[in-house]
């Protein structure tokens, strides 16, 4: 068991790593910077970790990302929510699909309504405009999320998942 809390942790830390060190590739929508590198990262960590890993990933991204300059306090609703959904889905259906469109629904919509209607007015004294930061949202998500199928896809192939998440990886339906 102690084995692979660590393999976890080693884990949750690298997809940490990778979220920062892709965390340049975003790009500035109204009062928030979209990142599809975090919603990969998102699917990712929820189907090799589950959703309180992939909730501590995303928390531990933002901050750092923050801390960094190179993401704003929307940074912690838009990746939270979708890497628990993410999670959730997963772990509901242990299907790819299902964990990439929990992403989609957790970043596109819900933290899209978090952001708007709590975060920026409370946080960042601004009123943003639904359709535009849900507009970047989704467009950053689904991007990411489909970037992360193909990596889980290929990461089978290559027999570089562990075997429980591989036979379920290669299960999933094809489209």
């Amino acid at each position: 068991m102690r084995g692979a809390q660590t393999r976890d942790v080693a884990r949750a830390t690298l997809l940490t790593a990778l979220a920062v060190a892709l965390s340049p590739f975003s790009f500035p929508v109204g009062t928030t910077k979209v990142f599809p590198g975090q919603a990969m990262v998102n699917v990712l960590s929820g189907v090799l970790l589950g959703p309180w890993y992939a909730i501590v990933v995303a928390f531990a991204a933002s901050l750092i990302r923050n801390l960094l300059g190179t993401g704003t306090v929307n940074a912690f609703a838009g990746s939270m929510i979708g890497a628990a959904l993410a999670g959730l889905a997963w772990r509901a259906t242990r299907n790819i699909y299902a964990s990439a469109l929990g992403e989609i629904i957790g970043t596109g919509v819900l933290a899209t309504l978090a952001t708007v209607y709590i975060v920026a007015p409370n946080v960042q004294h601004r009123n943003p405009a639904l359709a535009l930061v849900g507009a970047g949202f989704l467009a950053s998500t689904i991007a990411g999320s489909v970037v992360a199928v193909i990596v889980l896809k290929a990461l089978a192939a290559a027999g570089y998942l562990p075997g429980r998440v591989a036979k379920r990886v290669a299960a999933s339906p094809r489209e």
